[in-house]
C-alpha cells in the first residue's frame, strides 16, 4: 500500500506525519476476548528501542469526544486536504478510575484517532460526517515508572509499532501548561470535565486559562 501524508492535531498545531498503512483494525487484529462483552485488558508492551505495541482494540474502549479542525495556536495551519475529525478513546479501567477520583491512574492510555471529514454523501445536505479509513493515530500514555514526567506521547506507524515522541517536543510543554487534569485536555471531554470540577482536580494552569482563581 502506498504511503500517505496525513495531518494530525498534535497539541498546538497540525503536524504532518507519514503512515505506512491506513490504520484500520479488524477483528483478527484484536486480542481474543472471553464470551463476555468486556474488552480484553490492554497491557503496555515496549520494544527494546522504546517503541510501544499499540492497542488495536481501542475502538472497544470508552469514547470521550470528537473535534474537527482543532488547533491550539491562534491561527491554524492551512489544510489543503480538507477538514479532519479527531476522536478520543481511553482504556476502560482508566475511565472507571477517573470517574471515581477525578484523575488518571497509572497505565492510562488515551488514543487520538483521525479521520477525514466529508460533506457530500448519501442524503447529506449540510454539515460534515466522518468517512474513509483511519488516517492517523496518536497515543498519550501514563507510565509513572518509565517516564520522568509520568506521561509520554507516541505516533502509531503500523499495527505493531508506535514510535515514542521525544520529551522535548512541543506537545509535552503544551499539555503541562494547559491540560485541565494531570496534563491531559479534560477540558475538551464533556463527560469528564464535570467530574474533575466536582472532585477539585482541575489544574492551576487550566484555571488561569479560563480566568478562575485557584481554590485556597
Amino acid at each position: 500500500m502506498s504511503r500517505k501524508s496525513v495531518r494530525l492535531v498534535c497539541l498546538g498545531t497540525f503536524a504532518s506525519i507519514v503512515l505506512s498503512i491506513a490504520f484500520a483494525p479488524t477483528p483478527k487484529d484484536v486480542d481474543a476476548k472471553s464470551n463476555s462483552d468486556t474488552p480484553a485488558r490492554y497491557k503496555l508492551s515496549y520494544a527494546k528501542d522504546g517503541d510501544l505495541i499499540p492497542p488495536l482494540q481501542y475502538r472497544e474502549w470508552i469514547y470521550l469526544t470528537s473535534g474537527i479542525d482543532m488547533s491550539y495556536t491562534p491561527k491554524a495551519s492551512a489544510n489543503d486536504e480538507g477538514s479532519t475529525f479527531d476522536n478520543v478513546f481511553v482504556n476502560p479501567e482508566a475511565y472507571r478510575a477517573f470517574s471515581q477520583t477525578g484523575t488518571w491512574p497509572d497505565k492510562t492510555v488515551l488514543v487520538l484517532e483521525s479521520r477525514r471529514a466529508s460533506s457530500k454523501g448519501s442524503i447529506n445536505q449540510s454539515g460534515h460526517f466522518q468517512s474513509g479509513a483511519v488516517i492517523g493515530l496518536e497515543l498519550h500514555v501514563k507510565d509513572e515508572a518509565r517516564f520522568p514526567g509520568k506521561w509520554a506521547f507516541f505516533d502509531v506507524a503500523n499495527e505493531t509499532k508506535a514510535t515514542l515522541i521525544p520529551s522535548g517536543a512541543p506537545c509535552y510543554s503544551c499539555h503541562a501548561q494547559h491540560g485541565a487534569v494531570d496534563t491531559t485536555f479534560v477540558q475538551f471531554y464533556p463527560t469528564l470535565l464535570p467530574t474533575a470540577q466536582a472532585k477539585g482536580t482541575l489544574s492551576v494552569n487550566y484555571l488561569k486559562d479560563i480566568q478562575i482563581p485557584a481554590p485556597r
